[in-house]
């Protein structure tokens, strides 16, 4: 019973890491729309891109946590979080 249990756990966290993942291209293209017609600061604009490419970075290493954390914050900047 207790290896059934486990093995249900695991196959289900296995089926949705790949929906994790596709998150982040879609946030990436979220942000580069809104860099379109986005009227930010230099600092601001900077920072947005800095965060788009760790996100970037961060998705293309697996790391999708930290990929929807950066690209998170870079659409709040943006006024899209």
């Amino acid at each position: 019973m207790k290896m059934s249990l486990y093995t249900l756990i695991l196959a289900g966290a296995l089926a949705a890491t790949p929906a994790l993942a596709a998150q982040c291209p879609a946030l990436m293209a979220e942000i580069d729309a809104a860099l379109a017609t986005a009227e930010l600061s230099e600092a601001d604009l900077a920072r947005v891109t800095e965060l788009r490419q760790q996100g970037e970075e961060a998705h293309a290493a697996g790391n999708h946590p930290e990929s929807e954390a950066a690209l998170n914050e870079a659409l709040e900047i943006l006024g899209q979080g």
